[in-house]
């Protein structure tokens, strides 16, 4: 009778992300989240999908705050922490800060969740009302059910503008006024290639986005043989695919992929999320400890290890099979160019015995090939 190959759901040793090659599309405030990110083990790699591009010396959006502090809204509505704080700053720059901060006293001020209320509150503001949800759904809700006929209402909108406010409050009957005060910009293309590229290889543990044009400027930048190998590591849960959010999070669920969702939308609780999740995945337990794989590398009882990319791919196989004997053919089509030399397969496994600091990880069957040194049964 066969025995069940041994694993364990808890990390023994070392950071929960330790050996995991994480991909951040975020361009604002990427810093944060990387540190975050590498404090907990990570490697992090930069691709923005997009970048933010203020206009905060566009003469449209002075023309804009001139307009509105003539006729002062009733209501005003902050979709964007960054973007409301932008536009008091561009009304700086034009000498017209004290008078915006005038309108904005005296109008009811509407925020889409804590960070455009933050902005609010850092300008000596008070919000009136916060979506709990952060979305403009819940925002046009509210305001549509208590009435918005002859209503003048304010909205500065988000980078990508298109969230359907102006159109259901005009057709409510209120006059609207819309201001934009950053915008999406294309990012580094090359760039942001080579990253989809690797995520199709399977060369990243996980990608975190943090908003949803992001999410479709990165889709659209695959092929649609790389978003098919993107899937089906996703499907297969060897790729992460973090989100701050549903509304982030929608497009890929769209393209038939399965995104890690937090409860809150921060994100802090975006790294919480990627902690939890990999400080419960299986590992293997061996006889120098338990085993995870990751997409470039491996931990071993807790210790991220320092592999060649051959290594970590017979490595990966050889976990693959869960303790059965790898044929030392398929070992030896891994090796750079998928070398001939009969001995190259000898010299990988002692360098990967080396790495894993221990020459018993790995057992040699004579004449078959190889195989992991799973512990004993309990």
């Amino acid at each position: 009778m066969t025995e069940p190959v041994r694993t364990t759901n808890v990390p023994v040793t070392g950071p929960a992300l330790a050996g995991c090659v994480i991909a951040v599309t975020a361009d604002r405030r990427f810093k944060e989240l990387a540190n975050a990110l590498e404090r907990r083990g990570a490697s992090v790699e930069h691709a923005p999908a997009l970048v933010v591009v203020p206009n905060l010396d566009d003469e449209s959006l002075v023309e804009h705050t001139r307009v509105i502090i003539a006729d002062p809204p009733d209501v005003v509505v902050a979709t964007t922490g960054i973007g409301f704080r932008g536009w008091i700053e561009a009304a700086d720059a034009a000498g017209l800060a004290e008078d915006l901060l005038d309108v904005f006293a005296a109008a009811r001020l509407i925020a889409r969740g804590p960070k455009a209320r933050g902005a609010i509150e850092a300008a000596g503001l008070t919000a009136d009302w916060v979506a709990q949800s952060e979305t403009a759904a819940e925002i046009e809700e509210f305001l549509l059910a208590e009435g918005v006929d002859g209503v003048r209402i304010a909205v500065q909108h988000h980078g990508s503008g298109a969230d359907g406010l102006d159109e259901a409050f005009a057709a409510g009957g209120a006059a609207v006024n819309s201001v934009v005060v950053y915008s999406w910009g294309a990012s580094d293309p090359e760039v942001l290639a080579a990253s989809v590229a690797r995520t199709a290889d399977g060369l990243h543990d996980a990608v975190v986005f943090t908003s949803a044009p992001g999410v479709h400027a990165w889709l659209d930048t695959a092929s649609a043989a790389q978003l098919d190998a993107i899937r089906a590591h996703n499907v297969s849960g060897r790729l992460v695919l973090a989100t701050v959010g549903p509304i982030t999070a929608a497009p890929l669920s769209a393209a038939g992929m399965v995104p890690l969702v937090p409860g809150r939308w921060r994100l802090g609780a975006v790294v919480r999320e990627l902690v939890t999740h990999y400080a419960l995945q299986p590992t293997l337990e061996t006889v120098a400890g338990p085993l995870a794989v990751r997409a470039r590398g491996a931990v071993l009882d807790g210790r991220a290890l320092s592999l060649t990319p051959a290594g970590a791919s017979i490595l990966a196989e050889l976990a693959r099979a869960e303790g059965a004997v790898v044929p030392r053919e398929r070992l030896q089509a891994l090796l750079p160019g998928g070398s001939s030399d009969g001995h190259a397969v000898e010299t990988a496994m002692a360098r990967l015995r080396e790495s894993c600091g221990s020459k018993d990880v790995v057992r040699t069957v004579v004449k078959r090939g190889y195989a992991l040194a799973l512990a004993p049964p309990s």
